[in-house]
C-alpha cells in the first residue's frame, strides 16, 4: 500500500512553523539581519558607482 501525502498534517506542521513566541521572533531577527547586510552591501556598491561616475564627468585629458 502507498503511503499519501498529507496524510500526517500534524507532524508536518510543527516543522514549518515555529512552535512558540521565541522562535518566531529569533527567526524574525535572523532574516532582518541579513536583509540588513543586503542594504549595507548594495549602499556601498552603489556609492562606490556613483564616485566611477563623476570621476568619468569630471576626467579631463
Amino acid at each position: 500500500m502507498e503511503k499519501k501525502m498529507g496524510s500526517n498534517n500534524i507532524d508536518e506542521s510543527s516543522k514549518i512553523y515555529p512552535r512558540n513566541k521565541e522562535e518566531e521572533s529569533k527567526k524574525r531577527s535572523l532574516s532582518s539581519r541579513k536583509l540588513g547586510r543586503f542594504l549595507k552591501e548594495q549602499r556601498g556598491r552603489l556609492y562606490i558607482m556613483r564616485r566611477c561616475v563623476v570621476m568619468l564627468l569630471c576626467w579631463h585629458d
